[in-house]
């Protein structure tokens, strides 16, 4: 009995050695961090736009040279809890003013924090991971010019067990993968390669296009077998449309419709835009056009997935 009793006691503190290794926050690797440049912040505004940073970042009905001040403070509230966007201005005390270009590489592609701790999914490092390392340079580069911005965003408000970080590296090791979600266009359909490459670039990279336009499992982690099938909204009521190509429904947009829609907010029957997408589209709307015809041109490409119900 006693002999036994030591065999369990043995077993669960292997399996919970186990579980804290697996659970370790990742960061890039050596090679990775060396070949990180310092960027240039011109094209690095861009990045910002396709990222759709200030939609989180800046204040809540911000506009104009106010979209650049990012202190954070916007409450994202979600069926895990209330989570914070935090202030990453470049202020030195309140901001990531003293990250360096690694720190923000592990950040964006890691979910991992200068201090070695798990950041929260609610940052769409799932998708950033996709981005280059040119970019990850000019967009930190961007960021560094922006006017600092003093004050710390409050804490999430997380109850058991979604306020443990240790966690997240399990979650990690599930959902985290820097690999495209979809390899090549839909069987059947003519389209540029090269054009179509830049749409899947953006839609499944900085643009995090998944993020919401996707369903999630009850661990939080999309659904990648129902890729921009729709989902419920992650942070309220209402639905998320299926932006694939299904007949009677966004399959029957053209890419000029959708392109024109990322520039214009009008869709082709001349509603507008609403919701949350009309901070996206105002992003979207700073791109070169010829960015918005490459997600046009990724988006009609797709292979079409029913509608993910409620």
């Amino acid at each position: 009995m006693k002999k036994a009793a030591i065999a369990i006691v043995m077993l669960v503190l292997a399996g919970a050695g186990v579980g804290w290794g697996l659970s370790a926050p990742t960061r890039i690797s050596g090679s990775e961090a060396a070949a990180l440049k310092e960027g240039d912040a011109a094209r690095g505004e861009l990045v910002f736009w396709a990222g759709g940073c200030a939609s989180c970042h800046a204040a809540k009905g911000a506009s104009g040279d106010d979209l650049l001040k990012l202190g954070g403070g916007l409450r994202l509230e979600t069926p895990f809890g209330v989570f914070v966007a935090p202030n990453i201005s470049p202020s030195t005390a309140d901001g990531i003013g003293s990250w360096s270009l690694v720190d923000f590489a592990n950040a964006m592609t890691h979910g991992t924090s200068p201090d070695g701790e798990n950041l929260y999914p609610a940052f769409p490092y799932t998708s950033y991971a996709r981005m280059s390392g040119a970019d990850l340079g000019d967009l930190f580069a961007f960021l560094k010019s922006l006017p600092a911005v003093d004050g710390k965003a409050p804490p999430h408000e997380l109850g058991f067990p979604f306020n443990i970080r240790r966690g997240l590296g399990l979650w990690k090791r599930l959902y985290l993968d820097p690999a495209p979600v979809i390899a090549a266009p839909a069987a059947g359909v003519e389209v540029d390669r090269t054009l179509w490459e830049r749409g899947r670039y953006l839609v499944e990279g900085p643009g995090h296009c998944g993020e919401c336009h996707t369903p999630r499992d009850l661990a939080g982690g999309l659904v990648l077998a129902q890729w921009l099938g729709g989902a419920p909204a992650p942070t309220g009521e209402g639905k998320i449309p299926n932006i694939t190509p299904v007949e009677n429904g966004f399959g029957s947009w053209s890419a000029a419709d959708i392109a024109y829609y990322l520039e214009s907010g009008f869709t082709p029957e001349y509603d507008s835009v609403g919701g949350e997408m009309v901070h996206v589209q105002e992003n979207m709307a700073r791109l070169p056009a010829s960015d918005r015809e490459a997600i046009a041109a990724y988006l009609k490409a797709l292979p079409p997935v029913p509608t993910a119900s409620d």
